[in-house]
């Protein structure tokens, strides 16, 4: 029968070799994640998924915070973006300057990414740089699809951001007033955006639109009760 020293050595013996095996998994995690974020950089999905599949973890970060996933989108790679949100990769992460997958998708209009995203949780307190939401600058730039694609989650139509501006306020303040501009007000305003939120000077989004000649936008922010 072994003693209880006899005992601990026996595990000490056995742990050890486990131990040692320790940093060089994590070298080989952080050579591999570093090979990650050069092939998404490249757009080299194969090696993308070669690597996935090998067990590289699917977030490590570049000097900026950068994970594959968010250079995926800045890079409009849908495949390379599937591959990484199928290995489980955050959505959620965000960079030094603030963007997340999820807000740079809303930001840059990547709809089908945006849809690959939803099942896996977006955070939607998460703030940009502009305390903004991945719905503010898709309206201002009047990403049509993306902004269709916002409006089927929980995020918060009348969020104001760190301008003091609401989704509604940034499509006629920014925007141009052009068709697509009047097509996300129409969308924004049915999903429930309040048409008399007004800027920090206290006017109106109908003011605005009324100011720079933006007439169809104006007629629908009326037709909402904008005064």
């Amino acid at each position: 029968m072994k003693t209880p020293e006899s005992c601990r050595r026996f595990l000490t013996a056995l742990a050890l070799p486990l131990l040692m095996l320790g940093p060089e998994i994590a070298a080989s995690q952080s050579s591999s994640g570093h090979e990650l974020l050069q092939a998404v950089e490249r757009g080299d999905t194969a090696t993308v998924n070669r690597l996935l599949t090998a067990g590289t973890l699917p977030d490590p970060v570049d000097s900026a915070k950068q994970t594959p996933l968010l250079i995926a989108v800045a890079k409009n790679s849908p495949n390379a973006a599937k591959l990484l949100i199928d290995a489980g990769a955050n959505v959620n992460a965000q960079a030094s300057n603030l963007d997340s997958p999820w807000l740079l998708a809303g930001a840059l209009g990547r709809a089908p990414m945006l849809r690959m995203m939803i099942p896996k949780g977006p955070d939607f307190s998460l703030r940009n740089r502009f305390g903004g939401t991945a719905l503010i600058p898709a309206c201002e730039r009047a990403h049509v699809e993306a902004v269709e694609v916002l409006l089927t989650t929980r995020i918060d139509v009348n969020h104001v951001n760190n301008l003091g501006w609401t989704c509604l306020l940034e499509i006629v303040i920014l925007g141009e007033g052009g068709p697509r501009h009047v097509e996300v007000t129409r969308k924004v305003l049915a999903a429930g955006a309040n048409p008399n939120i007004a800027d920090r000077d206290n006017v109106s989004p109908f003011a605005h639109a009324t100011r720079k000649g933006q007439r169809e936008i104006a007629r629908l922010i009326e037709a909402a009760g904008g005064k």
